[in-house]
């Protein structure tokens, strides 16, 4: 399978959009993103597993508890040029 599809496929997903987009606020454990999403725990995990494997998110454990955040490095500056990019060009698909 290609590498880009595997990528873009994680970005098309509604629940994993939710999960970066809440994760680009603040840094969340998967039960703040279950409160925040109303979305089950293991539905959470499956999903974040998948992100962790792109390295669209990391993790850190502090004892029991796994706090997950976005990459820094790749993704926060890609969500901000899609935002930009929704700003400038994407008005008029809200009429659609």
């Amino acid at each position: 399978m290609n590498v880009n599809y595997i990528f873009f496929s994680n970005l098309a997903n509604p629940l994993k959009m939710k999960i970066l987009i809440s994760l680009s606020e603040r840094d969340m454990s998967v039960k703040d993103l279950g409160e925040k999403l109303k979305v089950e725990q293991s539905k959470l995990s499956h999903a974040l597993k998948s992100l962790r494997i792109c390295s669209i998110v990391t993790n850190k454990r502090y004892g029991k508890r796994i706090v997950y955040s976005l990459n820094k490095e790749t993704i926060s500056p890609i969500l901000k040029l899609i935002e930009k990019h929704e700003k400038k060009y994407c008005k008029r698909c809200l009429r659609i």
